[in-house]
């Protein structure tokens, strides 16, 4: 005897009562469960489904599904990050890497050869610091919108605004470099201190660029390939 559809639905409302927050860690103990509840079933035809629910949730211990799930996040955290990970190595790949010393040869040219050194990189750290906030912000405003319409929440997408956070401490490294350029023109003199700048702002460039348009386009991909619903409900946030 198979689970219903309806009853499916009553598994995922039974995790989330138990505080199990996302959607993809109710995912897999729904799946646990309807397959534990169907066992029982094979052996005890006659059990109730709401019987048979709090057998299976017994086994779980004083605690319930809090255990398991930390488990289970932490476990689901190192695949996500893996993830990330992959893709970030597979777009420095060769032609990526052709393309930034291209790039950080064009910036240090433009930078060398301008009689507004300073003002190109404040100029420069502005834009992105700018674009940073920008899309944080974005972000958080999606996330809230997200939250008003009570659309599922997601542990790979948890972890992708984490990155996206975590982004911004790029401010300092940054900042670190305009206090050595405030100690004097002859800082900027130096063209080992000119590439290494131009270097150091192409590389930001790209990570900023990898962090909040690259990885949440695969985290889109891979959930819908793993999760079908994923991408019913971008259809409906699209709408909003």
């Amino acid at each position: 005897m198979k689970l219903t559809s309806s009853q499916i639905d009553q598994l995922f409302t039974f995790t989330q009562q138990h505080y199990v927050e996302y959607y993809d860690l109710q995912s897999e103990l729904v799946d646990h469960l309807a397959n534990a509840i169907e066992m029982q079933w094979q052996v005890n035809p006659k059990c109730f489904f709401d019987e048979a629910l709090n057998i299976e949730f017994n086994k779980f211990g004083v605690f319930g599904f809090m255990d398991v799930v930390e488990k289970r996040r932490i476990a689901l955290s190192k695949k996500y990050n893996g993830l990330v990970w992959q893709h970030s190595k597979d777009f420095f790949g060769v032609p990526k890497i052709f393309l930034t010393v291209a790039m950080t040869l064009l910036l240090f040219t433009f930078i060398k050869l301008s009689l507004y050194k300073e003002w190109i990189i404040v100029g420069f750290y502005i834009l992105l610091v700018g674009f940073t906030f920008y899309e944080m912000f974005r972000n958080r405003k999606t996330r809230k919108e997200r939250k008003k319409s009570n659309d599922k929440k997601w542990l790979f997408e948890s972890i992708i605004n984490q990155y996206g956070t975590f982004s911004a401490t790029i401010i300092l490294p940054l900042n670190f470099l305009l206090q050595l350029i405030n100690h004097g023109d002859s800082f900027l003199t130096n063209d080992y201190w000119i590439l290494v700048i131009s270097f150091l702002f192409v590389l930001f460039s790209l990570i900023l660029f990898i962090v909040f348009k690259i990885i949440p386009s695969k985290v889109g991909i891979y959930l819908e390939a793993t999760y079908p619903e994923y991408k019913f409900e971008n259809c409906n946030i699209s709408l909003i």
